[in-house]
């Protein structure tokens, strides 16, 4: 019963990483999380009244976590783009 369980499956390579358009990805969440904020502004008395403030507040807090990891995902994106370009001056021996 136990003998199957401990043999491993041998090991491939790992597949290289996607890359994705992060910063338009970043960009989208952000503008969602605002505007479900504005839309929800006009109702903040019907929260109020049933205790669901924190709805509203949610997604102020998404919108301002967006545009922090929006900086974040631009200043990535503009280091590999630096990185690529300082590397496409190295031969292939160079280290």
């Amino acid at each position: 019963m136990g003998a199957m369980s401990k043999q491993q499956a041998p090991l491939r390579e790992a597949p290289a990483p996607m890359e994705a358009n992060d910063v338009a990805t970043v960009t989208v969440g952000t503008i969602v999380w605002f505007a479900l904020f504005v839309v929800q502004l006009p109702f903040y008395g019907w929260y109020d009244d049933h205790g669901h403030t924190w709805f509203i507040w949610t997604c102020a807090a998404g919108g301002v976590l967006g545009l922090i990891g929006l900086t974040y995902v631009r200043a990535r994106r503009d280091a590999l783009a630096r990185a690529a370009a300082a590397g496409e001056g190295r031969t292939p021996g160079d280290a």
